[in-house]
């Protein structure tokens, strides 16, 4: 479809929010090399930091008319949401990504000043109330997706959506380069989540042992699981273990949260999807864009 959104993109990509990857930095060079930037709320560990964040995002990118716009990610449920929601009506967010749980406290807001609206989902179910909420596109959250991830084939889930819906169709779960960009977009979708490809970036905050490790591992070494966050997730096996934990046989959630292990899970454990056999080294974000690109754009030989 065609969206005002679009207009400055050089690719059909958004750099996705990541906990503890995704800072002003990574924002900044996503948008300046034509892809949306987007990060957590929550990654700014205060409101004051998070105003300092989107401060200096606007800034930036104020001295760039021709850079991509950015994305806020909200968590429906956290408990700073209307002061969030404030901070993006004051900086005029220009799209808000509105995760865990229902994005109807998020759209009014938003919609007052412009902005748009976009919800993660895992469901068709989902999917239908979150399009009747009046969101300005979905999500769709698929199986080997990093981080939070559905459980559902990117090929099937898209075409289901399309059935119904004809507002933005984002496809986020191993889109891992060019080729894969041209694929969701011929399935229906008009933009891709892409995460684990931006986490070994320069610009990354992202733990510099965790940007060498997404080199050494590949798809055979990514696992599903409920128990780390209490939401179906995909990590890095070879973290599971090295953080002392079988991950045949991890507790349930609520048993590893009360352990040991609740304070190390997001700092040793770490996510990846199954996209990461694509990272072959640490490049910028600018140098990432131009070889997806390369790739977008040449015929894709079979």
């Amino acid at each position: 479809m065609s969206h005002p959104i679009l207009k400055n993109l050089s690719l059909p990509v958004v750099a996705a929010p990541m906990f503890r990857v995704s800072g002003p930095e990574l924002v900044v060079a996503s948008c300046k090399s034509g892809v949306i930037g987007s990060f957590p709320a929550k990654n700014p560990r205060t409101i004051e930091e998070l105003e300092l964040w989107l401060s200096q995002i606007t800034s930036e990118l104020e001295k760039e008319p021709s850079a991509a716009p950015y994305a806020v990610n909200l968590i429906a449920r956290s408990d700073r949401l209307e002061e969030e929601i404030e901070l993006c009506k004051r900086y005029k967010v220009p799209m808000v990504i509105s995760s865990v749980g229902s994005p109807e406290k998020v759209v009014g807001p938003i919609h007052s000043y412009g902005g748009i609206v976009i919800a993660d989902v895992a469901t068709l179910k989902h999917a239908r109330k979150a399009a009747e909420l009046g969101v300005d596109g979905l999500v769709l959250l698929t199986a080997g997706a990093g981080g939070n991830a559905g459980w559902n084939n990117p090929f099937a889930f898209v075409r289901a959506v399309r059935e119904f819906y004809d507002g933005l169709v984002v496809l986020a779960g191993c889109v891992m380069d060019g080729a894969g960009i041209r694929a969701a977009e011929v399935l229906g979708a008009d933009l891709v989540f892409m995460g684990t490809r931006f986490i070994p970036t320069i610009e990354s905050i992202a733990d510099e042992e965790y940007k060498q490790k997404l080199i050494e591992v590949n798809m055979d070494d990514v696992m599903t699981t409920k128990s780390i966050s209490g939401m179906t997730a995909n990590y890095l096996r070879p973290t599971i273990v090295d953080a002392g934990l079988d991950p045949d046989n991890l507790p349930p959630y609520q048993e590893f949260n009360n352990s040991e292990h609740r304070k190390k899970r997001w700092k040793d454990i770490w996510s990846a999807g199954q996209g990461v056999t694509a990272v072959k080294e640490i490049v910028s974000v600018e140098e990432l864009v131009k070889e997806l690109s390369v790739e977008y754009n040449e015929k894709v030989k079979i």
